[in-house]
């Protein structure tokens, strides 16, 4: 928090005890969290703590800059999670337009959110339900065992006809977990070994589970590896495909329900009733289409650097910054 002193207005914020400050023209107040200006909208600017010095000044001058160019009444405060980011809440008497909102937005390294009115509690329990691939963990994981048995061309062409809507998901998965037929199955466990996790995996589970929520992973991939998601990250659950295997080898298919789009929406309220979680605490993440329908069911529906069908059906998407962000997202009493 050191380089925010740079600012002024940050500077105000972390140091002074005066309730009011002067940017440009436009005169700022400050509220904590808890106590924002009631009737006003909110809207939340995050950026890393990990930017360079030169980086975080550029960003803190063009947020004054930005706040003094406002025609509102403005409240600021500071946001606190344990997730490694800054965030200034921007509380306005009137709705920004969005050419205000493009005015910040194009600032490199930041990203702005309008905190929802109904918002998620962050202080009350909730339910998360992530997808896997390219939202908890950094691949796909099917691409990465097809590669890893010789197939990743073979299992291209299947993903490109599905994408192409010639094949529904279940269709495609079957489809392509054929083209592993012989396979090696220690190929899983290589893969297990090194999965990627996602950036601000960590940091967001811990803030959550700090807050008693519960987390889930459900996915269209496949057990072992969310199972190891379940493992490092203390999940309280986990949804995936059966990989069928006899001595040693992949059989090319998949055995039990199939973990599609609605099985995954299904589980939303699956968990929910399970953990008693209330109506306004269940919250999903994915980024492509076939999380669209777990979005909807989610009170709560985030979608993560997603594919533009899901970005429209999500309440807020994340474009630029990490999975720290989700946090931010939520209210805290």
């Amino acid at each position: 928090m050191e380089s925010l002193s740079q600012s002024t207005v940050f500077a105000w914020l972390t140091t002074e005890g005066s309730m009011s400050f002067t940017a440009g023209e436009q005169s700022c107040f400050r509220h904590i969290e808890a106590e924002y200006p009631r009737g006003f909208s909110r809207y939340r600017i995050l950026f890393s703590e990990l930017e360079t010095p030169n980086t975080v000044q550029l960003i803190n001058d063009a947020i004054e800059s930005w706040l003094g160019s406002l025609d509102v009444k403005l409240s600021l405060a500071l946001i606190k999670r344990d997730c490694g980011l800054n965030c200034l809440e921007v509380c306005t008497s009137e709705a920004l337009s969005a050419e205000q909102i493009a005015a910040i937005s194009e600032t490199t390294s930041l990203e702005l959110f309008e905190l929802a009115v109904d918002a998620p509690l962050l202080s009350q329990a909730g339910l998360l339900v992530m997808d896997m691939d390219s939202t908890a963990i950094e691949i796909e994981c099917i691409d990465e065992l097809a590669e890893m048995a010789g197939v990743g061309a073979a299992v291209a062409e299947v993903t490109e006809l599905a994408m192409q809507g010639e094949l529904d998901f279940e269709q495609s998965l079957r489809a392509r977990v054929a083209k592993l037929k012989g396979a090696s199955a220690e190929i899983i466990d290589t893969l297990c070994v090194k999965l990627p996790l996602m950036p601000g995996l960590k940091e967001m589970i811990a803030e959550l589970q700090s807050h008693g929520w519960r987390t889930v992973v459900a996915s269209g991939g496949f057990t072992p590896f969310v199972n190891s998601l379940k493992q490092q990250l203390a999940l309280d659950a986990a949804y995936a495909n059966k990989l069928d295997i006899d001595d040693g080898k992949l059989l090319g298919t998949v055995s039990g329900e199939v973990v599609d789009a609605q099985y995954k929406a299904d589980t939303v309220l699956k968990c929910a009733k399970q953990w008693q979680i209330p109506v306004g605490q269940r919250v999903a993440i994915g980024d492509g289409a076939n999380d669209i329908p777990m979005i909807n069911t989610a009170d709560f529906g985030i979608a993560y650097h997603a594919k533009p069908k899901l970005a429209q059906a999500a309440d807020v998407s994340i474009n630029r910054l990490n999975l720290k962000v989700l946090p931010y997202l939520f209210q805290r009493t």
